[in-house]
């Protein structure tokens, strides 16, 4: 038998403040070529797109795309030196995503 609970309807229209961007994390996170893109990093470490592109089956247009994604995420931080974009991963936005995620689940336990 099911219990009646009071649903939290005020999220039917607008998410809480601290799910606005998670939305972006996981679409980027949902791909596998991105994932595979993410676990090319060792921590603290800068990659550029061409070592990426090297590691990887797929085209350097087609990883350039990837990294796009994951930027706009805010998975990825960037910058440019010379002619080269060093990409790193954005842990503490990460972090915060999945967290807000995390806390939502132990709120319901």
């Amino acid at each position: 038998m099911f219990k009646h609970i009071d649903m939290r309807s005020e999220y039917a229209r607008r998410l809480p403040k601290n799910w606005k961007n998670i939305a972006k994390v996981f679409t980027a996170m949902g791909d596998e070529h991105r994932q595979r893109i993410l676990l090319l990093f060792e921590p603290g470490e800068r990659l550029n797109v061409s070592q990426i592109a090297e590691t990887s089956t797929l085209t350097r247009t087609t990883v350039s795309h990837h990294l796009k994604i994951l930027r706009e995420s805010g998975i990825l931080g960037s910058c440019k030196e010379g002619k080269e974009v060093f990409y790193w991963i954005e842990k503490a936005h990460l972090q915060e995503a999945l967290n807000a995620v995390l806390t939502y689940l132990k709120e319901e336990a």
